[in-house]
């Protein structure tokens, strides 16, 4: 492999029903700054049927340029055509850098790109930075420079790994949505579309998709809650829970969770925010009974506002917490609530 050949940050714009991820946008954001230490460009590869429309968000967004593979057997994903197609694309435009959000998507066609392709991919990456491989120079051994070094949880969320790929290319990574920053949207930015079809034919690997039913739900994504009231162990049981509730309803919020309150059976996985559920930047986040361990923190450190309860003074969330109180939540939420409520009334 001529690692020379390989130019560009590339990256996966995921879209479903004609409507673009914002996992696109944050890979593009964080793309841009890969792209500027290396002195490159970041193209968006754009897949599915009738999306043309789409290529100027993505150059909104950052995107230099679109590169559109349209065809009607991409409508719906399925993982071979969507594997064929950004193989295809990585084949023919050799990326130097290859990035496809964590998603459900993602997660599934990342792993059958990169085996495709013959390279490796780092999955679930919370930090992508260009530095030097070995980070710390081994007496006899190569440093490499301009590689990407991908950091990930590992063990659980136990430790932080960082890896890279330095013999083989694209370098290729799944990333967490809500962990990179998307860029401003420049209003009215044209794409330069470059339209690609590497040929689709169905065979017994193309599955078919005899019936989409859609999940209603009446729930917000915490990723996109603007105000979090996030509960941990030390809510101290489900039925607890309903003291977070009510201070959720007063802010006009949302309740989220911590690890140990999923794997209680309290909430739900998709409430869980850690190293292990999801990142989220909300304006507000209350961390209640939280005591604030690393793979927590991971999760929600980037909140413009934090404010901690917590009955231990010594908790680790304090550290990170612009405000704090110590003391019995149980005692303070509803005071709290019905203060709140006392002043929305009078208003």
């Amino acid at each position: 492999m001529n690692l020379e050949e390989y130019k560009g940050v590339y990256v996966f714009a995921q879209q479903v029903d004609n409507v673009i991820n914002s996992i696109a946008f944050e890979l593009i954001g964080k793309g841009k700054d890969l792209a500027e230490a290396l002195g490159t460009t970041v193209t968006a590869v754009l897949v599915g049927s009738n999306v043309k429309d789409l290529a100027d968000e993505l150059a909104e967004y950052g995107a230099d340029k679109v590169i559109l593979v349209d065809d009607p057997e991409l409508k719906e994903y399925r993982t071979e055509p969507y594997a064929h197609a950004l193989a295809s694309v990585i084949e023919k435009y050799k990326p130097e850098i290859f990035l496809v959000g964590a998603t459900a998507i993602g997660r599934d066609l990342g792993p059958r790109v990169s085996a495709r392709v013959h390279t490796g991919l780092t999955a679930d990456c919370t930090q992508l930075e260009i530095g030097d491989f070995p980070i710390n120079p081994i007496p006899g051994k190569e440093q490499k420079h301009n590689q990407l070094l991908m950091t990930r949880p590992a063990f659980g969320g136990n430790t932080i790994a960082t890896i890279a790929c330095p013999d083989f290319r694209p370098q290729m990574a799944t990333v967490r949505p809500g962990v990179m920053q998307k860029r401003e949207k420049v209003a009215g930015a044209k794409a330069d579309v470059e339209e690609f079809n590497p040929g689709f034919t169905p065979d017994h690997k193309y599955v078919e998709i005899l019936k989409v039913v859609k999940a209603v739900t009446d729930t917000v994504d915490i990723m996109d809650a603007k105000i979090l009231v996030s509960g941990g162990r030390g809510v101290g049981s489900a039925e607890n829970f309903k003291l977070l509730d009510d201070l959720a309803e007063v802010l006009g919020g949302t309740v989220s969770c911590s690890r140990a309150v999923v794997d209680a059976g309290w909430k739900s996985k998709d409430l869980q925010v850690g190293q292990t559920g999801k990142t989220v930047r909300p304006n507000l986040y209350f961390a209640i009974g939280i005591s604030g361990a690393i793979q927590h923190l991971a999760g929600m450190e980037e909140s413009d506002v934090i404010i901690a309860i917590n009955k231990d003074e010594t908790a680790p969330i304090f550290d990170v917490a612009d405000y704090g109180i110590v003391g019995d939540l149980n005692k303070i939420l509803p005071a709290l609530t019905e203060k709140l409520k006392a002043e929305m009334a009078a208003k």
